[in-house]
């Protein structure tokens, strides 16, 4: 796939994505990134996922704290909050009501 165009998807889907890896507990940037990596995203650079992290948490849709690592460093853990949650439910109702007709016009020029 073009880079350019994986990189303005990302951008517009990255913040939900974030959130959906949040939605069933705590995790660390580094362990985000290996999971979208993991499910088929890509790879995802620091100096992306980063930013991301920081604006949903100076948003109020998730929060972070600092734990000790047992074998490493400490890690800055992330969490979905309410609020956090309520964004996902509505961002992720807006995606899936753009991404159908988008899927079926694709599908029909693809298949003919």
């Amino acid at each position: 796939m073009d880079s350019d165009r994986r990189g303005q998807w990302l951008r517009g889907v990255l913040d939900l994505c974030v959130l959906a890896l949040l939605r069933d507990g705590e995790s660390y940037g580094y362990q985000l990134a290996q999971s979208l990596d993991a499910v088929g995203v890509g790879p995802i650079q620091g100096g992306t996922l980063y930013p991301v992290l920081l604006r949903l948490q100076r948003t109020g849709l998730v929060t972070a704290r600092w734990r000790e690592g047992d074998s490493g460093p400490a890690r800055k853990y992330y969490q979905l909050t309410d609020d956090g949650r309520a964004a996902l439910r509505h961002g992720g109702n807006a995606w899936l009501a753009f991404v159908a007709p988008v899927t079926s016009i694709v599908t029909k020029g693809v298949d003919g």
